[in-house]
């Protein structure tokens, strides 16, 4: 019998700042998050390296003294890739490549690779394409540091970096294809939005990894692909869900996260119209996640930027079967943390404090699902009978699971 191949994980390290910005504990939370990002891409993390500064170093981003530090440990455990939480200028990236004569990634590299490596149509292909050599543009020159070497070569004769020059227009070419592809494929996209007719539209929204996939096959007894791994969907799926007997349609968006690179907003804007044009929202959460809340400020954040912030919304806070929390003794005089915060605690703060229906489930065990799905249909019903009032009596509400 065949021995199954291991995935063979690159060694890396991650680099991060504390600054008057970003404290210990905030840091922390980003490198967490950028090791899952790490694991995702297909690296596996040694160590970690932070320092305090008050801003990033212009020449290697962190001091000279943490960059030696760093050099060593990756020379002697034979690391082959040092990333950086923060998104490195062009200089800062040609200099630590020459001095750690490693990979050297930042954050926005490391989302771009692992979009490249998720998308499957050739519409989000094109989208991450796009991104990547827009990123790619102003730190060319780095990339050809190896030809010094060969100077004088057939071909290598003649005014110094004109093979830089020439690689520059050759990508602000393919820059302007893949953005005139894009439009054409916009177009097509906001044409077939336009033929689904007067339904009601859904949209998905919410953090990268909190299970929006995992509710779209619920809901709509389908399989979407999900995976416990960043940014396991790109591409947009559309499907029609009927509840009670109210139909409408649901769709599946990329999911946001912090720092989020401004090239991949600019491509994924397709994408984004599906939820710019959608008539209701649901905002999916992790719950069990210790940094949800930040989750939700950022998923806000990018509404407001595409100006989707407006619109009607259902909070529905998922994973409630992994969620955990360190109970106080009744002696223990402490303050509390967030961490000692029950579900039922974190119900009743939520419900007080937000505008929208709110509800919490699983969508893994599909706990509480009646209850999400009579909130989804109530929303639904409400823009459904604004739009089609001689209709109304058509629908009532059922569930199709008791």
């Amino acid at each position: 019998m065949l021995e199954k191949k291991e995935h063979i994980y690159e060694k890396a390290v991650l680099v991060g700042l504390i600054t008057q910005h970003q404290d210990e504990e905030k840091l922390a939370e980003y490198l967490d998050e950028l090791e899952f990002l790490a694991y995702t891409a297909g690296a596996t993390v040694e160590k970690r390296f932070t320092q305090k500064l008050s801003q990033p170093d212009s020449r290697t981003f962190v001091g000279s003294g943490k960059a030696e530090e760093i050099k060593n440990f990756v020379k002697e455990n034979e690391i082959g890739t040092v990333i950086f939480d923060d998104e490195l200028s062009p200089s800062q990236l040609k200099n630590l490549e020459r001095e750690m004569e490693v990979k050297i990634l930042d954050r926005t590299n490391l989302i771009l690779d692992i979009f490249a490596q998720r998308a499957q149509t050739s519409y989000a292909r094109t989208q991450v394409e796009l991104a990547q050599y827009q990123y790619l543009l102003p730190r060319l020159t780095r990339m050809w540091t190896h030809l010094e070497r060969q100077k004088g070569g057939i071909g290598m004769r003649g005014p110094g970096e004109t093979e830089i020059e020439t690689d520059r227009r050759i990508i602000r070419d393919r820059i302007t294809l893949l953005k005139d592809k894009l439009k054409t494929i916009d177009k097509q996209m906001a044409t077939q939005r336009n033929n689904r007719g007067k339904v009601v539209r859904v949209a998905l929204v919410g953090y990268t990894n909190v299970g929006k996939s995992t509710l779209m096959n619920a809901l709509s007894k389908s399989e979407v692909f999900a995976e416990n791994k960043l940014f396991a969907t790109l591409d947009t799926t559309v499907r029609k869900v009927v509840i009670g007997n109210l139909p409408f349609l649901l769709t599946d968006t990329v999911g946001f996260i912090r720092k989020l690179p401004t090239q991949l907003v600019e491509s994924f804007k397709s994408t984004l119209d599906e939820v710019r044009e959608a008539d209701l929202l649901v905002h999916v959460v992790d719950i069990s996640h210790e940094s949800f809340e930040d989750h939700i400020d950022s998923v806000k954040q990018i509404l407001q930027e595409i100006d989707a912030h407006q619109k009607p919304m259902v909070m529905i806070f998922n994973k409630i079967d992994a969620f955990a929390y360190e109970k106080k003794d009744e002696d223990d005089l402490t303050p509390s943390t967030k961490k000692n915060v029950s579900l039922d605690e974190w119900k009743k703060t939520w419900m007080a404090k937000s505008k929208f229906p709110t509800v919490f489930i699983s969508a893994l065990t599909k706990e509480n699902f009646p209850e999400m799905k009579r909130l989804i249909y109530d929303e639904v019903h409400k823009i459904h009978i604004s739009r089609f009032p001689y209709n109304d009596f058509l629908f009532e509400y059922y569930d199709d699971e008791e």
